[in-house]
């Protein structure tokens, strides 16, 4: 039984490693901008919590279970590959807009548990049609909230998908998450540019048949991508 759980261990491990050769590059889509993640550093009898929060990229939709979401597989890739002991808390709902994340966001953080925030915003509000204004005051909130509970957060901005009726201001709602991130410093995965730039068919590889959410392979790319940016981080 012990040989048999370290075989599937290894194949487990070589699959994994095979997803990520299969990921599109990340060095350009993560941008720090200078913020401060000091507070990430890890000890040999410390759990790192982690707060997955957003719609349905967070919860999971597209993938072909829970374990495939990408906080699970971000937990699985930072306890196995990086050898940070992690607990990745999924607070995903599918389909709600920032300003109810922003409600949740703030009720989490008075509970105290959380040490970083990854918070995935931005691609409902930009398909139906949100205002624009509202939007950002709502990034900008969450990011004053995260700050007053001294929590470091992360953004992670909307993924590139060709389902959407208006490209120019999907477009316009991945800037927003960028320009707050480098305006107030705050780290920003761009999942957009992440994408993009491999092309329109290596985009499409990592999106489930609806055309709109990430499949297995699109989830374990962005947790691949998010874990080395915490690993970079850790002091």
């Amino acid at each position: 039984m012990r040989l048999a759980a370290v075989s599937a261990f290894i194949v487990t491990v070589a699959s994994a490693r095979a997803d990520e050769a299969r990921c599109p590059g990340t060095a350009s889509a993560f941008e720090p901008n200078g913020a401060n993640l000091a507070n990430l550093e890890s000890g040999a009898n410390r759990t790192l919590e982690i707060l997955a929060i957003g719609s349905s990229s967070t919860e999971g939709i597209g993938a072909s279970s829970p374990a495939n979401a990408y906080p699970a597989r971000l937990k699985d890739e930072l306890t196995h590959d990086d050898g940070i002991a992690a607990d990745v808390r999924n607070a995903g709902v599918g389909g709600e807009l920032a300003v109810k994340t922003l409600q949740r966001l703030k009720a989490a953080l008075k509970t105290g548990w959380a040490e970083l925030v990854i918070w995935q915003v931005g691609t409902n509000d930009a398909l139906v049609g949100v205002d624009e204004a509202l939007f950002r005051a709502t990034v900008e909130s969450g990011i004053a909230a995260a700050r007053a509970a001294g929590v470091p957060l992360l953004l992670v901005d909307p993924q590139f998908t060709q389902k959407n009726p208006d490209e120019a201001r999907f477009e316009r709602f991945v800037e927003i998450v960028d320009e707050i991130g480098a305006r107030d410093h705050v780290p920003v995965l761009s999942r957009f540019a992440m994408m993009k730039r491999r092309g329109t068919k290596d985009a499409q590889a990592l999106l489930s048949k609806d055309g709109l959410h990430m499949n297995d392979l699109g989830y374990r790319c962005l947790a691949h991508a998010i874990a080395e940016a915490i690993e970079g981080a850790k002091l």
